[in-house]
């Protein structure tokens, strides 16, 4: 695409000016067709929702993975500040002892292994945990982009009051991101209870959330300070988490999940696999897509679609239950069991089409008179090993309408000239068949013959 696009780009600067470009102007060696990406993105596609078909069903084993090694963690932390420098830890069976640390910072909390000597910092572990688990529960009861997770700050809850009950609702408030769009979502129970949570985690000792200044990598710009949710201490300051930083939480949780994909390597997730998880729930939940489509953000419906990776199993489930909203719209009449009579007249009209000279395929309930009337219809289907009958019946319709001419029956030679038309057409498929299955086509494909020895290709002429 780049080279095409520099002879491209040449072509249109020598328009615009001959003199210094036009000696360069050259024919574009690479076609159009050469650079279209329709099956790449297919096959982009696909690998996103099989993606999104490996993780969606072990996202339960990673959350409770993560909440169980945050809760294990803080465990861990609370029997080390009860227990004096130098003894063993209450609930580790022996095999941790607090360290004695006189020159490290205050507050953290160190801990030694007995078997090994390695020294284990519970500060950090406790916090790791503790923000792999936000992390990962506000993406998926979300579903919002890495970008505007870490914008999320202590004004992003909004109330909403409901006009016929006048209950209050919270929103969470999504500053614009990628598309330049500030949009609200409801938050659920859980979700409230995870900001809850991080609320307790970050307040200070008058009950504030502390401020820090925010770096945004895409627009270059530093932000004023906010008391942004994602934020940790770092030494003697805080700072905001960084995209790296979230990624680091998440291979480190998924790391203690022991979780692989279906070549047994470790399995992988992507802020941005929880947005698709989401989407693709939300619709298999009957959210209308176009709902869907203001709720995340997106541009065009055909985004939001290209999120969903629906099952074969699924589409069975949504087809039957169409069919079961369409009959419960139709009268019950039309799908009893019918009775012998019924079907004892279903089986008689098959029976019925079998005429003299073949099979007419008339439709159920309709009546055949004769051979002579279904002889004029274009459903009927000529045996041909009946063909000399058929031409008995042309013959025999032949001279009666030239007996009607002669006598001057006007009447019915009209009628006559129907069936006499249809016998016609009749006999042309007859001999038109056995033409059709004999003759060959000619494919210009190479042959072998055999000169001098040697077996070689010969190519027929078209």
């Amino acid at each position: 695409m780049r080279v095409r696009a520099r002879y491209l780009d040449i072509a249109h600067w020598a328009v615009e000016d001959a003199a210094r470009w036009a000696q360069w102007v050259a024919p574009c060696p690479i076609s159009g067709t050469e650079v279209q990406k329709a099956t790449e993105r297919k096959h982009r596609k696909a690998r996103m929702d099989q993606r999104t078909r490996e993780r969606l069903p072990v996202l339960p084993v990673l959350v409770r993975t993560t909440n169980d090694r945050r809760s294990a963690a803080a465990r861990l932390l609370a029997a080390a500040q009860a227990t004096e420098p130098g003894e063993v830890l209450d609930g580790t069976d022996g095999r941790l002892r607090r360290a004695i640390a006189p020159k490290t910072i205050g507050r953290l909390v160190w801990a030694g292994d007995v078997a090994t000597g390695k020294w284990r910092n519970l500060c950090y572990q406790d916090d790791e945990a503790f923000w792999a688990f936000a992390t990962i529960e506000v993406l998926r009861l979300t579903g919002i982009r890495c970008e505007e997770l870490l914008e999320l700050s202590h004004h992003s809850i909004t109330e909403y009051r409901l006009l016929g009950t006048g209950e209050l609702v919270p929103l969470l408030q999504i500053a614009p991101s990628k598309t330049d769009t500030e949009r609200l979502l409801l938050v659920s129970p859980e979700l409230a209870d995870v900001r809850s949570v991080i609320f307790q985690r970050l307040r200070s000792h008058d009950g504030s959330v502390p401020l820090v200044v925010s770096y945004d990598v895409r627009e270059k710009i530093w932000h004023p300070p906010m008391p942004l949710l994602f934020q940790r201490g770092i030494g003697n300051e805080r700072r905001t988490f960084t995209p790296s930083a979230v990624r680091k939480l998440l291979i480190n949780a998924l790391a203690a999940t022991g979780l692989a994909d279906a070549n047994g390597n470790p399995l992988m997730f992507q802020a941005h696999d929880f947005r698709r998880i989401f989407v693709m729930d939300a619709i298999m939940s009957g959210l209308p897509p176009h709902i869907d489509q203001i709720i995340f953000g997106n541009k065009t419906i055909d985004t939001t679609m290209g999120y969903n990776a629906v099952y074969p199993t699924e589409t069975i489930e949504a087809h039957r239950s169409f069919v079961a909203r369409r009959r419960a719209t139709r009268p019950s009449e039309e799908f009893r069991t019918p009775t012998d009579e019924e079907w004892s007249s279903f089986l008689a009209h098959f029976e019925k089409r079998k005429v003299s000279v073949g099979t007419c395929a008339r439709e159920f309930g309709s009546p055949g008179v004769h051979e002579h009337a279904c002889v004029r219809r274009s459903l009927l289907r000529l045996d041909p090993a009946q063909r000399a009958r058929v031409e008995e019946i042309h013959d025999n319709l032949e001279a009666r309408v030239i007996e009607a001419k002669r006598e001057g029956w006007l009447g019915e030679v009209e009628g006559l000239q129907v069936s006499y038309s249809g016998v016609k057409n009749k006999l042309a498929q007859i001999n038109a068949t056995p033409r059709r299955e004999n003759t060959a086509t000619e494919l210009g494909m190479s042959s072998f013959t055999a000169i001098g020895g040697q077996v070689v290709a010969v190519v027929a002429e078209k």
